[in-house]
C-alpha cells in the first residue's frame, strides 16, 4: 500500500476524491443550514417534514432536480450551454488544493498558494459568461455581462486585500502564513493587525461570490434569473453547488489568512490540570482532529457571516456596486498596504530599541 500511495497519480486520485466529498458534504449542510437560517430570521420555522427537523428536505430537493427533464431550449449554442456549469464548477473546487484543513492536511503545499487561489478564481467569471452567452436570452446575457464586470472589478480588489497578510507573514504559502501566527503567540492571529484588509477581503468576498446584498448577476426582480435563467434540472443544481462550494472556500481562506487557520486551544493547554489529565492529546492524531475541528469552525463562523449578511441587508444598484469597489475599496487596500509595509518597518527599527514607541508598531511585529 506505500509503494502505491508513493505513485502520484494514485495520491492525486485519493486526495482529489476526499476534496470532492468534502465538498458535496459541506454542500448539503450549508443548503440546509441556509434555509434554516432564512426561516429563523423571516419568522418561520423552515423545513420541518422530511427527516427530523426537515434533514432530509435538501436531498428531497436535489433529487427533484436530477429527476427533472433536461430542457435545452431552441435557438441556444448547446455546446456552449452544456458545458458553462461544469466551467464555472472546475475553479470552486481546485482552490481548496492549496487550503491547509490542519497540520500537514493539504493536497498541494504550494509555495505560491494565494497567486493559485487568485488565478484560478479568476476563471469562473468565463463559465458564467459562457452560461449567458451560450442562453441566447436578453436577460441571461444582461446577467452575465453584469457577473463580469462585478468579478473582474472586485478580484482586484480581492487580492490587495490578502497583500497585507502575505507582507506580513513573509511568504505566499498558506500553511507559513498559518505557521507565522502560531509563533506569534495566543491570538497572534492577523485578523488584528490586518483589520482593514480583513474588512475589505469580506465585502469583496461576498461580491465575488454574488450573494447578497451583491447578487446582481441573478436579481429575479429584474433579470427573471440571470445567467441561469433557462437552466434547469441537473445543469441548474451544478450552479447551485458552484456558489456554495465557492462560499465554503473563500470562508475556509479567511479562516487560515486571519483566523490562524488550524490553531486553537486543546484541552491540554488548561491551566493546572490540562498536562495531567490530557496530556496525551498532544501526541498521535489528537493534533490533527484538534486542528481540524478548529479550521472547520473558523470556516463556519465565516459561512454563516456570510449567511447573516444575505438575509440582511437590500441588494445594491449596479453603479453603487461599481463605485463601492473602485471609489473606496480598492483605494482603502492600497492604504493597508502601504500602512503594513511602514508600521513593519518601524517595528524592525525600534524592536530592540528601549524607546516607549516601539509599542506602537508591536501588533505589526
Amino acid at each position: 500500500m506505500a509503494e502505491l500511495w508513493a505513485e502520484p497519480w494514485f495520491r492525486g486520485i485519493v486526495t482529489g476524491s476526499l476534496v470532492l466529498v468534502w465538498a458535496l458534504g459541506n454542500f448539503y449542510i450549508c443548503l440546509y443550514l441556509e434555509r434554516k437560517l432564512s426561516a429563523f430570521m423571516q419568522n418561520r420555522l423552515g423545513p420541518m417534514q422530511a427527516g427530523p427537523w426537515g434533514l432530509l428536505q435538501v436531498m428531497a430537493d436535489l433529487f427533484k432536480l436530477l429527476l427533472k427533464e433536461e430542457f435545452v431550449p431552441r435557438n441556444v449554442d448547446k455546446l456552449v450551454f452544456v458545458l458553462a456549469p461544469f466551467v464555472a464548477f472546475i475553479p470552486s473546487i481546485l482552490i481548496w488544493l492549496v487550503v491547509p484543513f490542519g497540520p500537514n492536511m493539504v493536497v498541494a503545499d504550494y509555495d505560491i498558494g494565494i497567486i493559485l487561489i487568485a488565478a484560478v478564481s479568476s476563471f469562473s467569471v468565463i463559465g458564467i459568461f459562457m452560461s449567458g452567452w451560450g442562453s441566447n436570452n436578453k436577460y441571461s446575457l444582461l446577467g452575465a455581462m453584469r457577473g463580469a464586470a462585478q468579478m473582474i472589478s472586485y478580484e482586484v480588489t480581492l487580492v490587495m486585500s490578502v497583500i497585507g497578510v502575505a507582507m506580513m507573514a513573509g511568504s505566499l504559502r498558506l500553511s507559513d502564513i498559518v505557521a507565522a501566527q502560531a509563533e506569534r503567540g495566543l491570538f497572534g492571529w492577523y485578523l488584528f493587525p490586518q483589520l482593514i484588509g480583513f474588512v475589505v477581503y469580506v465585502i469583496a468576498s461576498l461580491a465575488e461570490l454574488n450573494r447578497a446584498p451583491f447578487d446582481l448577476t441573478e436579481a429575479e426582480s429584474e433579470l427573471v434569473g440571470g445567467y441561469h435563467t433557462e437552466y434547469s434540472g441537473f445543469r441548474f443544481a451544478s450552479f447551485l453547488l458552484t456558489e456554495y462550494v465557492h462560499l465554503i472556500g473563500w470562508s475556509a481562506i479567511a479562516a487560515t489568512l486571519f483566523l490562524g487557520g488550524w490553531l486553537g486551544p486543546t484541552p491540554a493547554d488548561l491551566p493546572f490540570i490540562g498536562e495531567r489529565f490530557f496530556g496525551f492529546m498532544r501526541e498521535g492524531f489528537w493534533p490533527y482532529l484538534w486542528g481540524l475541528f478548529w479550521f472547520i469552525f473558523k470556516t463556519y463562523v465565516f459561512i454563516f457571516l456570510a449567511m447573516w449578511i444575505r438575509w440582511t441587508f437590500p441588494r445594491v444598484r449596479i453603479d453603487q456596486l461599481m463605485d463601492l469597489g473602485w471609489k473606496f475599496l480598492l483605494p482603502v487596500s492600497l492604504f493597508n498596504i502601504f500602512l503594513t509595509g511602514v508600521m513593519k518597518y518601524g517595528w524592525a527599527a525600534l524592536a530592540e530599541s528601549s524607546s516607549p514607541l516601539r509599542y506602537l508598531f508591536w501588533l505589526w511585529r
